[in-house]
């Protein structure tokens, strides 16, 4: 990295405030190939991609008025899995070490990275470009000639995009978000995350979509709805549910970058007994499009930067910095019902297509957040929870077999 070191952007500052011990702000992606991995081709392939990927060799530090990367020469090893998935990054007994994972089991490469560093498109980019390097390595002869997926420079890549996109636009004050139904019930023990992998056919979910007038994001966030619905108590029911969704601001702003540059957005409503998915979903639909306009959309890209461009805020110490910053989070939390990413569909060269069977996305959380990617027909659903009962998702899953979709769905063990 040309840089020496470099301050982190705003949205892994709120990661860096809020981390907990059940949520420790890290993701988690992975491929599966159709053969068993070799762990030393695997570690020769990390060793090249990590030179081709200088902005994430950086360790994280703290100063007295802000968090920094700092580029290091330390080189990443992958190992045998031994973890749970998204276990944490940036500990106390992890200091100065690399702030990404990558691990192996079986078929299937694991990349889990600090959200502070970057995020799921960035991650990505690096488990893209390590399949493509390994695959390359073990099929000599045939693949040498398909490009990396890091076509861009170094200095895009690692990019404040924030800031460098930040406008200082006006606009009227935002509507007011409602306090948002929260999912009650005892959470799981020992600060456990469950997860869960659910596998269908893209085709036939967006086939499903397109009859209700829909996207895909629309069809799967009013089933979850009504999933949360269906288990809230009569008294709740006023309550109206809020599925945050994280946007890619990629698709509104000409960056490259590597490092973090989304927003999140909320979708709210309040069902009724008699709502379904053919009430909810266009519903959903509506309100995703007005709050995805691209006018909307930069509006609160400048809103949320500006905060970074008030004078006094400098210089104020660290400590108070992250104490506003979790207080603030508190208050945005309470708009949240549940969380779907979806990070759209994983694309790849054309060569390595037979030798990889499937991605797979999750991310750590304090509630339920499911994270949404395809690869050929087939779209996965990866959900982690924090709730000890797993009603919510066995109604979203018999809900959308109910609706004629096939579903295989697999979960981790847990203490309970």
């Amino acid at each position: 990295m040309s840089q020496a070191w470099y301050k982190v952007d705003n949205v892994a500052k709120v990661f860096l405030a809020t981390t907990t011990r059940r949520d420790p702000r890290v993701f988690r992606i992975s491929c599966t190939l159709t053969e068993e991995v070799d762990p030393d081709t695997l570690n020769e392939a990390l060793q090249r991609t990590a030179q081709e990927w200088p902005q994430f060799q950086v360790t994280l530090h703290r100063g007295l008025f802000w968090h920094y990367f700092e580029s290091t020469d330390q080189l990443p090893v992958a190992k045998l899995e031994n973890k749970e998935p998204c276990a944490p990054l940036y500990v106390p007994e992890r200091r100065n070490q690399l702030i990404y994972r990558v691990s192996y089991f079986g078929a299937r490469i694991n990349l889990e990275m600090f959200h502070a560093m970057t995020d799921g498109n960035g991650g990505f980019l690096f488990l893209k470009s390590l399949v493509r390097n390994y695959l390359v390595l073990r099929h000599p002869g045939t693949l040498e000639n398909v490009p990396t997926p890091n076509g861009a420079s170094e200095a895009d890549l690692a990019q404040d995009s924030f800031k460098n996109f930040y406008e200082g636009t006006r606009r009227a004050s935002p509507a007011k978000l409602p306090k948002a139904y929260h999912l009650r019930g005892a959470r799981l023990p020992y600060d456990q995350l469950q997860y869960f992998e659910g596998h269908l056919s893209a085709k036939e979910v967006l086939s499903r979509a397109r009859t209700l007038g829909v996207s895909l994001t629309s069809y799967l966030g009013a089933s979850l709805m009504l999933a949360v619905y269906g288990e809230m108590a009569a008294m709740d029911r006023r309550k109206p549910i809020s599925i945050s969704l994280p946007v890619n601001l990629r698709n509104y702003y000409p960056s490259e970058t590597a490092r973090n540059f989304f927003n999140s957005v909320y979708v709210s409503h309040t069902l009724t007994d008699g709502d379904t998915l053919a009430t909810v979903a266009p519903v959903f639909d509506a309100k995703l499009k007005e709050i995805l306009h691209p006018e909307n959309i930069k509006a609160q890209m400048d809103e949320y930067e500006k905060l970074e461009h008030m004078p006094g805020i400098r210089p104020v110490p660290l400590f108070i910095k992250n104490m506003a910053v979790r207080f603030f989070t508190r208050l945005e939390d309470k708009h949240v019902t549940a969380v779907l990413s979806n990070m759209g569909r994983v694309d790849v060269a054309e060569e390595l297509r037979p030798f990889i069977r499937q991605f797979a996305a999750f991310s750590s959380c304090e509630g339920l957040f499911t994270c949404v990617c395809s690869y050929g027909d087939d779209l996965v659903l990866g959900t982690a929870s924090a709730l000890r009962s797993t009603n919510v998702l066995r109604r979203f899953y018999r809900g959308l077999a109910a609706d004629g979709l096939h579903v295989t769905l697999y979960a981790t063990e847990v203490e309970k």
